[in-house]
């Protein structure tokens, strides 16, 4: 049978059906959109603009906040779209294309954050080779690596979804095109698609938690090893904020990915979605910020320099 795929629109359930709802959470994600762009470049600029952060773990920070633009867009326009217009369609190539976009996102950002989580176990455990180990050469490599990688991945996953047929149904349960509804959908073998899915989620996943959850066990024995309260407090506090974003990430990122597909409930699943698609790239700035002095102080400076407009001369 001839595959044809190509020719059809998938028409997208989104969050609700209800018209009020849907005015409302068009103006909610309206608002969540505009601030992640918001703190985002704020962030990015602010940090760019002091030398106190020329940092390694502040040139993560600031591929992570490209990351957080580039995802949060990815989704959320066509979302906003659907909202405002009720009209649900998405075209298979244009499907296809936010599911390259999305999943490339997602792995470049599971292995920023494991990489950051390095930086702070080299900066605790290794500060005298501290700047040897996160010199600038490296920096640039792990970070052009992350992007690197999770594109070929998110190829990967694309091209396979090329050659699926969609005849039984053209109705995804989802706000968004992503594999696992997508998989749900298909009418012809999705076993390649289903092992190269579990493929990235044993190098994404588990390796990127792995790290993480090893550099954070080495940086918790050194910090208990420091006698005085000062001292632990000083080092904890380094490393707590990207505790934080890590922890909330990887949990909801692992429970969407890292399960069988005969386990999915979609309509709990696309709720579960919005954490790492919609909330993170808010949430991530806004921890990064609030919880650190010297960005604070680089935000208010840059704030300070940029938006404050001197009064007239007597």
């Amino acid at each position: 049978m001839k595959n044809q795929s190509t020719t059809m629109e998938f028409i997208l359930v989104g969050l609700t059906n209800s018209a009020e709802l849907q005015t409302l959470l068009f103006w909610i994600f309206t608002f969540i959109y505009a601030i992640a762009l918001t703190v985002n470049c704020f962030l990015i600029f602010s940090v760019c603009n002091c030398r106190n952060l020329h940092t390694p773990m502040y040139f993560l920070l600031i591929n992570l906040s490209l990351v957080n633009i580039f995802s949060i867009s990815v989704t959320t326009p066509k979302l906003l779209q659907a909202l405002w217009t009720r009209r649900k369609i998405i075209s298979f190539y244009g499907c296809i294309t936010q599911v390259f976009l999305f999943i490339w996102t997602l792995g470049t950002e599971l292995s920023l954050l494991s990489f950051m989580a390095f930086d702070r176990y080299a900066a605790i455990c290794h500060p005298l080779q501290y700047a040897l180990i996160m010199r600038k050469e490296a920096c640039v490599c792990i970070a052009a690596g992350a992007w690197l990688v999770g594109m070929v991945n998110s190829a990967v996953h694309a091209g396979l979804m090329l050659k699926l047929s969609f005849h039984d149904s053209n109705i995804i349960n989802h706000f968004f095109c992503d594999v696992p509804p997508l998989l749900k959908l298909a009418s012809s073998d999705t076993s390649i698609n289903e092992s190269m899915v579990f493929m990235a989620d044993v190098i994404f996943g588990i390796f990127n938690c792995g790290l993480t959850l090893m550099s954070y066990f080495f940086i918790m024995r050194t910090i208990f090893r420091i006698r005085s309260t000062e001292g632990k407090k000083k080092a904890f506090s380094t490393c707590s904020s990207h505790l934080v974003v890590v922890s909330f990430y990887f949990s909801s990122v692992i429970y969407t990915y890292i399960r069988p597909s005969s386990v999915y409930t979609l309509d709990k699943d696309k709720w579960v979605s919005l954490l790492y698609t919609v909330v993170t790239p808010v949430l991530n700035p806004m921890i990064y910020s609030l919880r650190n002095k010297e960005v604070k102080k680089a935000l208010k400076t840059f704030v300070g320099k940029n938006v404050l407009i001197p009064g007239p001369q007597a």
